[in-house]
């Protein structure tokens, strides 16, 4: 049997066959679910718009400025500046004053040479020698002085006369070792002091104004000969010279001649 081949009858042909295939090809696609037109909209993409030609993007900068500024807290009181914070009451303030230093005492000048004192003092120390010396107490009495005038001779107050007081403190009855110890302050060195005041003096030994623990190894064999070395040491703890010392005015008169501090 012929197959007719007409235009038309190709067409219709051709038509169910292309029908068949959509038919086929919906039923093997996955089924998508519908979608109202205000949910569609939803689904858009909203795509950034370029600025327009001659317009700039605001810089970061200034958007910035225009922020709120942040406020930062405030630091703790233990760390503001002193002069925006008020001292506790139980705090002693802070000053700059430092406590007050005692001033360094000059040196002391320690004389030798007898011809440096008046003429008065020479003379005077000269008599004291020559009566220790002969090593007759009662030599000493004329040059003690009487009344106002008298040597002191005690640090306490006594109804002898110097010479009496001198032989009761000596270590035999007849004041012979006072007269001993009496040559030997005279052989050290002395010192000027009180220079300008009622109290001027030349004194003997040296050491009742220069402090023992600022000697010179030269300088105690100097104190050793007129003290023992236990006295020497009481000495240093008692803070000071406070043996036997000899003192004579400007104008020659013995002042004193006594032991103790």
């Amino acid at each position: 049997m012929r197959i007719p081949t007409d235009g038309k009858t190709l067409l219709r042909g051709s038509l169910i066959v292309l029908s068949a295939l959509f038919a086929t090809t919906a039923l093997t696609l996955p089924a998508r679910p519908a979608f109202a037109l205000s949910e569609l909209k939803k689904e858009e993409v909203e795509v950034p718009q370029k600025p327009a030609e001659g317009e700039k993007a605001a810089p970061v900068e200034e958007e910035q400025e225009n922020a709120a500024p942040v406020e930062l807290p405030q630091p703790d009181p233990l760390i503001r500046k002193r002069d925006s914070v008020t001292e506790p009451a139980d705090e002693p303030a802070v000053t700059d004053d430092k406590p007050a230093e005692e001033e360094p005492q000059p040196p002391v000048e320690v004389l030798y040479d007898i011809e440096k004192a008046p003429e008065p003092v020479r003379r005077m120390r000269q008599l004291i020698v020559e009566a220790a010396a002969s090593g007759d107490i009662e030599r000493l009495r004329p040059l003690l002085g009487k009344g106002v005038t008298e040597t002191q001779v005690s640090m306490v107050e006594s109804q002898e006369g110097p010479v009496e007081t001198l032989k009761g403190q000596s270590g035999d009855s007849d004041g012979i070792e006072v007269l001993a110890i009496l040559l030997d302050v005279l052989a050290t060195g002395y010192v000027h002091v009180g220079q300008g005041t009622p109290d001027e003096m030349y004194v003997w030994p040296y050491f009742t104004a220069k402090p023992l623990a600022g000697l010179t190894p030269p300088e105690k064999v100097e104190l050793l000969r007129i003290v023992t070395a236990g006295d020497f040491a009481d000495m240093q703890e008692f803070g000071s010279y406070n043996f036997y010392r000899v003192g004579i005015a400007p104008d020659g008169q013995w002042k004193f001649f006594v032991t103790g501090d």
